[in-house]
């Protein structure tokens, strides 16, 4: 890997233009025909409805807590207050809503998912090209762009997890302590606000505990093995830092963190802000206590059942890793001269008079069967270095350089990236393990985010070598990566399809 030189005043005009352009690229797929199906669309029938409940102060019960309702509700209100977007209206929540009005804000909030990875992926590596790589990458998933278009929840807990995590890092890249602190509370709060989206946002915090572990660990396990080079430097070299002089290893900075501020700013305040959360909803549905509350929850997804009689498209943790059931958000078809469905057509059968209108949602195939790879493929060179580090014995004769390279393939600023990126992805998929009730695709969106980061960083590695053939693979991945994300966009935006063009696009009978 080269090294990091300080980017010039160029490079750096490039990089905010780019940073800009991304995200208008994202914001038009997520507002493009975003009024498109006048009806409620898959989750939409829940969550819809529940907003209208807070905004017509009506009591309900809700198996999820509150603040993506909320949100919805406040978009609800705000869309309906404004002199456009009133072409397509219905009834279907309880009262006359504009489909834009309930969706404009989870489109917009997604719009911003991109942006938030390439700062994450910066904070990480302080590398310009890796972290808009990473943010590319995702602005290339079809998942996330179908969940930004429809005024479901997922987009809400995986950009308020990620933001946990980022001001984590901008903490921890934060000398002053006082400065620290105000990151490591908006931190605290960008992770209790994921848990209240949904309980498995929590698996964002708990990346953060493992990464904080994991450096102690390190730590304790460099102290009782101290030898001529460390697996995981005090210092990162100047090889390895950009833009700055000198820079303090992110894993020692983390064990400087003292217990009482893991306690309060990663425990106390995500809580405090979870139940805090909850007093609108509480103050709406006053026969139940908060922890009545609770247990009701609890109880209601200890319920629900698994498999096919559950719901047609269940699917297990492990086969989300190579997307082998995605979920059909909509599905109509239509006469081909007829106007936009809107869930009533009575057609069942695609003949060639026909058009079929669907919404699958499912992940650009080659984006997440290449981040799949990927993810696997840093795990086993995390496990080679660590294996090497821990047998190797110390030659005298050999100059610490000469043995780092035999320890590890890796640099040390690819190491932490490393570590990072496999605790966390971890952190989002090994609880769904023990998981009874049925689940679907989008409960990897958290894990996939960090698989598609892991991506970007063998396709920066790559593209930055002086070998002809790996910067020829390097470009010839993001290609494919963007020509599948064009092939594959109809059914993330729902646009008619005749029934060839549909086949076409169902690459496994799974996925139908």
């Amino acid at each position: 890997m080269p090294s990091l030189e300080k980017p010039s005043q160029w490079f750096s005009d490039w990089f905010k233009i780019g940073i800009l352009g991304l995200w208008l690229l994202s914001l038009v797929l997520r507002f493009w025909g975003l009024g498109r199906f006048n009806t409620l669309v898959f989750d939409e029938v829940y969550y819809v409805k529940f907003a209208h409940n807070y905004l017509s102060q009506t009591q309900f019960f809700d198996g999820h807590p509150p603040l993506s309702k909320y949100l919805i509700a406040i978009g609800i209100w705000i869309g309906n207050h404004l002199p456009f977007g009133w072409d397509a209206v219905n009834h279907k929540a309880g009262a006359d809503y504009t489909t834009w009005s309930y969706r404009w804000l989870n489109a917009l909030t997604g719009s911003f998912i991109p942006l938030v990875v390439l700062g994450l992926a910066y904070q990480l590596t302080h590398r310009r090209s890796y972290a808009f790589i990473a943010g590319l990458l995702m602005a290339f998933d079809g998942l996330f762009l179908v969940e930004s278009r429809y005024a479901l929840n997922n987009v809400y807990l995986v950009i308020l997890g990620l933001l946990g995590l980022w001001l984590l890092l901008i903490a921890l890249n934060t000398p002053r302590s006082r400065q620290r602190e105000a990151w490591l509370v908006l931190s605290g709060i960008c992770f209790g606000a994921s848990a209240s989206i949904k309980w498995n946002g929590l698996w964002f915090l708990l990346g953060a505990y493992g990464i904080w572990v994991s450096a102690w660990v390190i730590r304790l396990v460099q102290f009782k093995r101290p030898g001529p080079i460390a697996l995981f430097p005090t210092e990162i070299t100047t090889a390895d830092q950009a833009q700055t002089a000198t820079a303090r290893n992110p894993l020692q900075r983390l064990t400087q963190l003292k217990l009482w501020q893991v306690v309060l700013y990663l425990g106390v305040i995500p809580a405090a802000f979870y139940r805090l959360i909850w007093i609108p909803h509480l103050q709406l549905n006053p026969n139940a206590s908060f922890w009545t509350l609770q247990k009701q929850i609890l109880t209601y997804h200890e319920k629900v059942g698994d498999g096919p009689k559950i719901h047609p498209y269940c699917s297990h943790w492990y086969t989300w890793l190579w997307m082998i059931r995605p979920v059909a958000y909509f599905y109509q078809v239509t006469p081909r001269d007829a106007p936009l469905p809107d869930g009533s057509s009575n057609l069942t059968t695609a003949t060639p008079n026909t058009v079929i209108y669907d919404v699958h949602a499912t992940g650009n195939p080659m984006l997440w069967w290449l981040s799949t790879i990927a993810i696997i493929l840093l795990l086993g060179v995390l496990i080679y270095s660590i294996v090497n580090w821990a047998t190797a014995e110390t030659e005298a004769s050999q100059s610490p350089p000469l043995q780092q390279k035999r320890i590890s393939p890796l640099n040390p600023t690819e190491r932490w990236l490393g570590l990072f990126l496999v605790v966390n992805y971890g952190a989002n998929l090994l609880p769904w393990v023990r998981v009874t009730r049925c689940t679907f695709l989008y409960h990897y969106m958290g894990s996939s985010v960090f698989a598609t980061m892991a991506l970007a960083w063998l396709v920066d590695r790559w593209l930055r070598s002086s070998q002809p053939r790996l910067r020829i693979m390097g470009i010839a991945i993001v290609l494919l990566i963007a020509i599948a994300f064009i092939f594959w966009l109809p059914i993330y935006l729902g646009l008619p399809l005749s029934p060839f063009e549909f086949s076409l696009r169902m690459w496994l009978r799974s996925w139908v």
